[in-house]
C-alpha cells in the first residue's frame, strides 16, 4: 500500500459524490419528465444530425461542457482510491460519463420539450475527459495524496457521510429558501403533490386533513430558523473534526460560505444589485448572529454530543419551517428559477435543498450507535 493511499477503514467520499452527481445530471437532463411519446425516430438518430444544431446558446455550450467535468473527476478519484490503476480508471471514467450522456440524449428523443444533440454529447464527453485529466493531474502532483493526509489529520475515520453532506450543503442553499439557511421546506409541496396523485381515486380521502391553517413565521421564529440552519453544518463538521481550533476555523469558513452562497442565489434570482438583500431585515441578521454564537459555544463538545445536538436542531427547524406556508417573496423567487434560465439548475439545487436535512437525519442515528472495534 502506498503511503498516501486510504487505509482500509477510511472510505473515499468521491464515490457517493459521483452517485449524487449522476442523479442530478439525470434529473436536469430529463426534466420535466412528462409528455413522453414516440416521434418515429430511432433514439440514436441525433448522432447523424449536422453541426452546429439549429438551437444553441453560449450558456448551453458552457453548461454542457462543465456539467460533466465533476463527474469525470469524481469517478476517476473514486476508482483510483479503490486501487484501480490510472490507465484503467481514467479512460473508464470518461467512457462511463460519455455513455451516460449518450443514453440521456437518446431518451430526450421521446421528450417533446427536450432536443437531443450530438453537440451536447460531444461537449459532455469532453467535459468528463477534462475531469479525468484533472484527476490524473491531482494524483501525479501529489495533491490528492495531500488531501488524504489532511483528512486523516482533521477528520475522524468514519467521516465520509459527513464530508458528502458538507459538500452538498452549498448546492442546497442555491435554490431559494423560505428563510436564509432554511432547508427542507417540503410540507406544502408534498401535500399538493399527494393530492394531485390521488385525485379522482377513493384514496384521496386517506389524506389527513389539517387541523389548522399554516401561519407565516413570526420574526422571532424566523430568526430561530436562521440560527438553527446556520448552526447545522457547523455541528455536522464538529461531529467529525478533531480539535477545537480546527473546529473554529471550519465554523468560520462554513458561515462565510453559507452567506456567500445565499448572496449568489439572490444575485442569480433578482440581479447583482440584490445580492445582499437577505441581510437587510433584522430576523436573518439576528439569526445568523445567534447561529454563530451557538457554534462558538459548541466548539468543545464531544463528537457524539454534537451529533445529538445536530439531530435536535434539524428536527426543530423542520418542524418550524413546515408549519409555515410559502411567502409571496418565496413564491416569486421560485417562479424566477422555475420559469427562467435557471431551469438548467432546477434539479441541481431543488432536490438537494429539499432533502439535505432529511439525508443528515438518516445518516446521524448510525453514527450515534456504539462503534465496533476493527
Amino acid at each position: 500500500m502506498q503511503a498516501d493511499s486510504p487505509p482500509l477503514h477510511e472510505k473515499s467520499a468521491a464515490a457517493p459524490l459521483a452517485a449524487c452527481w449522476v442523479a442530478l445530471i439525470i434529473y436536469a437532463s430529463l426534466f420535466p419528465f412528462h409528455g413522453w411519446r414516440d416521434q418515429g425516430l430511432m433514439p440514436w438518430a441525433y448522432m447523424a444530425e449536422p453541426l452546429p444544431p439549429p438551437y444553441w446558446t453560449r450558456f448551453d455550450l458552457i453548461a454542457n461542457f462543465l456539467g460533466y467535468a465533476p463527474l469525470g473527476l469524481l469517478l476517476s478519484l473514486a476508482w483510483l482510491a479503490a486501487g484501480w490503476p490510472a490507465w484503467l480508471a481514467l479512460p473508464l471514467a470518461a467512457l462511463t460519463a460519455s455513455g451516460l450522456s449518450f443514453a440521456l440524449e437518446a431518451l430526450q428523443t421521446y421528450l417533446p420539450l427536450r432536443i437531443p444533440s450530438n453537440l451536447d454529447w460531444a461537449l459532455n464527453t469532453a467535459g468528463a475527459t477534462l475531469g479525468a485529466a484533472l484527476a490524473f493531474t491531482l494524483e501525479r502532483t501529489g495533491l490528492a495524496g495531500r488531501w488524504r493526509r489532511f483528512r486523516r489529520r482533521w477528520f475522524e475515520p468514519r467521516s465520509r457521510g459527513a464530508i458528502v453532506l458538507l459538500a452538498l450543503w452549498p448546492i442546497a442553499l442555491l435554490y431559494p429558501t423560505p428563510v436564509p439557511f432554511g432547508l427542507g421546506h417540503v410540507y406544502e409541496r408534498a401535500e399538493a403533490a399527494a393530492a394531485r396523485l390521488l385525485q379522482d381515486t377513493p384514496y384521496l380521502e386517506w389524506l389527513p386533513l389539517r387541523q389548522w391553517e399554516l401561519q407565516p413565521l413570526l420574526p422571532t421564529t424566523e430568526a430561530l430558523c436562521v440560527a438553527l440552519g446556520a448552526l447545522a453544518p457547523c455541528l455536522l463538521g464538529y461531529a467529525v473534526i478533531r480539535g477545537a481550533g480546527r473546529r473554529a476555523l471550519f465554523g468560520l469558513l462554513c458561515l462565510l460560505t453559507g452567506a456567500a452562497v445565499l448572496s449568489l442565489s439572490s444575485a442569480l434570482t433578482w440581479g447583482p444589485a440584490y445580492a445582499w438583500v437577505w441581510l437587510q431585515h433584522p430576523p436573518p441578521v439576528q439569526g445568523l448572529a445567534a447561529g454563530a454564537a451557538l457554534a462558538l459555544i459548541a466548539l468543545p463538545l464531544p463528537h457524539r454530543i454534537c451529533m445529538a445536538a445536530l439531530l435536535l436542531a434539524l428536527l426543530a427547524q423542520l418542524w418550524l419551517l413546515n408549519a409555515a406556508p410559502h411567502s409571496a417573496y418565496d413564491m416569486a423567487s421560485l417562479q424566477q428559477w422555475e420559469q427562467g434560465r435557471f431551469i438548467h439548475f432546477y434539479g441541481l439545487a431543488q432536490w438537494v435543498g429539499w432533502l439535505w436535512p432529511f439525508a443528515a437525519i438518516v445518516w446521524l442515528p448510525a453514527q450515534l450507535l456504539p462503534r465496533r472495534k476493527p
